[in-house]
């Protein structure tokens, strides 16, 4: 095998010594306000180290944490999540830098493997409908919190991490959660309290998302393959094997089949489709999940912080928490299929990632609505500059 094909080496198993300092600077930072995930950002680690730092064997005296490191048998990560079916109504949780997608429901009809590939998998079901890629699952942790301000409050959470200790996808039990099936599942996947505790790569910087020159993409030959598209799931080989980036292909077609909109269009969006009660997907990534809620959308709520702008979806069985104020490209898109033409819109933020997608609610078979295009169609375009390779 080419060494530089070789697969990386797996992160050194965390050590005692360095979980006591995670733990320390953690809990300063906690003491402070924040979440997890920034506490232990603010400490100089990721969230996932952070949370494999107070694993069982290390819990000190009246830790409000406790964690039980998870292994699934062979790496076959969906064999915890099928047993969560067992546990009735929890909440899924997953997120990217910018926004948070949460869905309460049963976890049902899920597989992996076949024909999807051997780390690929998926749930369907009316409420908990993901597409997991457990490539980059990398560690999974039980955890219990209790307030550590002498509340009564416990959340009890599955955890699981990629690599570099980035949230791929959490499970939260709810009230209406079956608690003894959950610590059924947990006993079921817990590690032995002495064995090693997952290590992490250390953080690094993000990083633009690469694109190459646009000299190097056949365009016409793009052009030709997206107009003749049958299906959507077609996009992603269209564009790879035009060796376009995904907002770079967007810019390649501009006029055509995307344009630019203005980076409020999301807040006209939902506000729009409360209004109407029209049908809408929301589709969000970990990098290891994409989470997708199918239906209207009702309560629409800005929020404002000294540091961030929030637009908010606060509805029974479905939150959204997208940060407006790191918008920076949307796209309407469009997309021809053997049903007709699939509008989406887009969002990415300054390093280029994906942050959000938004379809009109639809079966697989069947035309978008119409009054889904009409919405997308109608959000307000960016009529300044052009976007910038």
């Amino acid at each position: 095998m080419n060494p530089s094909l070789s697969p990386a080496a797996a992160p050194a198993a965390l050590s005692a010594a360095r979980a006591a300092d995670i733990r320390q600077a953690f809990a300063a930072e906690r003491a402070k306000g924040l979440r997890a995930k920034e506490a232990a950002e603010a400490a100089g680690t990721s969230e996932g180290e952070a949370i494999a730092a107070h694993a069982q064997q290390w819990q000190p005296e009246g830790s409000s944490m406790q964690v039980q490191v998870l292994a699934a048998p062979g790496g076959a990560w969906v064999e915890v999540l099928k047993a969560l079916e067992a546990c009735g109504p929890v909440m899924a949780l997953t997120r990217n830098a910018s926004t948070v997608h949460e869905k309460t429901g049963v976890y049902a009809n899920l597989s992996a493997g076949g024909e999807l590939g051997a780390q690929v998998g998926i749930a369907l079901n009316e409420d908990i409908d993901l597409r997991l890629f457990f490539a980059s699952w990398h560690a999974g942790f039980a955890v219990t919190e209790t307030s550590a301000h002498g509340g009564s409050t416990v959340l009890r959470s599955l955890q699981f991490y990629n690599r570099a200790g980035r949230a791929v996808h959490k499970v939260y039990a709810r009230d209406a959660s079956d608690l003894q099936a959950w610590q059924a599942l947990v006993e079921r996947f817990a590690v032995a309290a002495g064995a090693s505790v997952p290590g992490f790569d250390a953080p690094e910087a993000r990083k633009p998302v690469s694109v190459s020159a646009d000299s190097s993409v056949d365009v016409p030959a793009l052009q030709a393959a997206w107009a003749g598209m049958k299906d959507t799931h077609e996009f992603f080989s269209i564009i790879k094997k035009a060796g376009a980036e995904r907002q770079q292909s967007f810019r390649l077609v501009q006029g055509q089949f995307a344009w630019p909109l203005a980076k409020d269009s999301v807040t006209a969006l939902l506000n729009e489709a409360s209004f109407s009660a029209t049908p809408i997907m929301v589709f969000v990534s970990s990098g290891g999940c994409i989470q997708i809620h199918s239906g209207p959308v009702q309560r629409i709520e800005p929020m404002s912080s000294p540091n961030a702008e929030w637009i908010n979806v606060l509805d029974q069985g479905f939150n959204l928490h997208l940060r407006t104020d790191l918008i920076a490209h949307a796209w309407l898109v469009e997309k021809p299929t053997s049903d007709g033409t699939v509008t989406s819109v887009e969002l990415f933020d300054a390093y280029g990632d994906l942050m959000a997608m938004f379809f009109g609610a639809r079966k697989p078979g069947k035309p978008e609505l119409a009054g889904w295009r009409a919405l997308a169609t109608g959000l307000p375009r960016l009529n300044a500059e052009p976007v910038s390779a």
